[in-house]
């Protein structure tokens, strides 16, 4: 009978151990990141410049479990247009730090300001997010108008349901669902690379580098205190708050983007009939880095407009 327990209990402990011993963020690993690090109030963050230094800026936050690599693409194109870019690692992910607890909108909202401020970056900023850094740039525009030139959605988080299913029970369980999390976010995370890899894009490898950082300590962590916090957060009211402060915002979306639904669009335009919608032909939730034309021809064609 006691092996029964003893089995139990290395069944328990494995995904426990695993985490405890994965690599660990510090300045070995740092010293081979491009761009920079600030020591801000919460941490470390890493972050990287592009384009003419007198040029407009733009801020782009990434998502849930891709660090700003995957802005490789859009930032060279944004860069060639003319434009001075920001890009950082979320707390988490990349060369950042790995803060504990829950990584609400305030949580979020704390690093970029933090970031700007030690950048002496301060209004007329063009925000550019991907899914869950769309809610975190449509929180900071909501909170901040006056300082956002014009807000860029890609496939935006903070429309639909994102806690259905085993990674909202994941996000929002205590004990089994940290320990769920742990022992299995990472199949499902690498099955999902899995279907992905060989598809074109314009950041090379980059199945290979979202897989990497499922090897670092606090990688699984952060993504399941996301999803208990800024993701499960309805944004109808910022929307609607940036429509009556005419804050121009595009948002683009894929026609086969199975994580934030097309359905998300006709939400958004419900909450701000004034915003900008396009729909990329083809298109799943990679947008970025799989229809970077497509994208950068779509904010190339806002931006004009509202220049």
């Amino acid at each position: 009978m006691i092996w029964v327990y003893l089995i139990l209990a290395a069944i328990i402990a494995t995904p426990l151990i695993i985490e405890a011993t994965r690599k660990r963020m510090g300045d070995k690993a740092r010293a081979t990141a491009p761009g920079q690090f600030a020591q801000l109030s919460q941490g470390i963050t890493h972050y990287q410049w592009f384009g003419p230094g007198d040029g407009p800026v733009v801020v782009c936050v990434h998502g849930l479990t891709t660090p700003s690599f995957v802005w490789q693409g859009i930032a060279k194109g944004l860069a060639q247009m003319g434009f001075h870019v920001l890009v950082y690692d979320l707390y988490g992910r990349g060369f950042s730090d790995r803060p504990s607890g829950l990584q609400d909108r305030d949580f979020f909202l704390r690093q970029l300001n933090d970031l700007l401020a030690d950048q002496g970056v301060d209004n007329d900023i063009t925000l550019v997010g991907y899914s869950m850094g769309a809610a975190i740039a449509t929180t900071f525009a909501a909170r901040a108008p006056r300082r956002v030139h014009e807000l860029i959605l890609l496939a935006p988080a903070g429309m639909a349901d994102l806690k259905k299913g085993i990674l909202g029970f994941m996000a929002r369980t205590p004990v089994i669902g940290t320990w769920l999390m742990l022992g299995l976010y990472p199949i499902l995370l690498r099955k999902g690379l899995r279907a992905e890899k060989g598809n074109p894009t314009s950041v090379a490898g980059i199945t290979d580098l979202q897989d990497a950082e499922l090897n670092w300590c606090g990688f699984v962590p952060a993504v399941r205190a996301s999803l208990a916090g800024i993701l499960s957060e309805d944004l109808q009211e910022e929307h609607r708050l940036l429509h009556g402060e005419d804050v121009p915002v595009l948002a683009i979306f894929g026609d086969k983007d199975t994580v934030i639904p097309l359905s998300s669009r006709d939400v958004l335009q419900h909450w701000n009939s004034d915003a900008h919608t396009a729909v990329i032909a083809g298109a799943g939730h990679g947008l970025p880095y799989s229809h970077t034309v497509d994208v950068l021809e779509e904010i190339n064609g806002f931006v004009q407009h509202h220049d």
